[in-house]
């Protein structure tokens, strides 16, 4: 009988409840590995956006120019490209009021940026707090198999008047299973939580510092009001 034989006849000579936690914690797995997957993509997405959109940004270009570009794709655009759009769209849009203060524009701006980041990070953290949950529950599931398990196999042995390791050994084994399939599934979801979450607080930070360098240039062109459209 080879070791992968033995594992597959643990778990199916397992009980009912130990069985379930497996389930459990393989759907958790499962999941886990879903979301980082995914979630891997997006973040790099994310972050080579910005990278691309800073070089074009930065490159001394028109902001109409920009502005036409972003939105010529037809889709909205995210990351730090959707706050420029929020913020130049909503500045073009007050520069046509008559009567309206330059600081009335700005802070206006602003408001628009700020609700494209809130909306941008909720899209960045989706399912992170999933990862977190599967992290830090997973390896307690796998412990309650164990518990269960072992209790199982101490219930054998008081039917029977003399015990011996052959008889316990495979209830406990089965039960171990439980504890290490709970952190197979927590160890990868935790690691990939705190390096995603520091990602995203990275990209944060970098969509406020942009946030206040695009404030500065749209205060410029705000004092005084430009005559036409801005540029940078």
């Amino acid at each position: 009988m080879t070791g992968s034989h033995s594992f597959l006849d643990l778990v199916l000579g397992a009980s009912f409840v130990v069985q379930l936690v497996l389930l459990l914690l393989v759907s958790a797995s499962v999941a886990s590995w879903a979301i980082i997957l995914r979630k891997r993509r997006t973040l790099r997405e994310a972050a080579l956006g910005s990278d691309a959109f800073e070089t074009t940004f930065w490159g001394g270009g028109d902001l109409t120019a920009i502005y036409r570009d972003v939105t010529k794709a037809g889709t909205a655009p995210s990351g730090m490209a959707g706050l420029f759009e929020a913020g130049f769209r909503e500045f073009r849009r007050l520069a046509q009021q008559p009567g309206l203060a330059p600081q009335q524009m700005l802070e206006g701006c602003r408001r628009a940026m700020q609700v494209a980041q809130m909306r941008e990070m909720d899209r960045l953290e989706q399912n992170l707090a999933t990862l977190a949950t599967i992290g830090s529950t997973s390896p307690y599931v796998g412990l309650f198999g164990t518990v269960w398990g072992i209790m199982n196999s101490f219930q054998a042995i008081g039917n029977v008047q003399s015990a011996t390791l052959a008889m316990v050994a495979p209830g406990i084994s089965e039960a171990l299973i439980a504890t290490a399939m709970g952190l197979f599934a927590a160890i990868p979801a935790v690691i990939a939580y705190n390096r995603y979450a520091d990602k995203v607080t990275r990209l944060e930070v970098r969509f406020d510092t942009f946030t206040e360098e695009f404030s500065a240039i749209l205060q410029r062109h705000a004092h005084p009001r430009p005559a036409g459209e801005p540029g940078k």
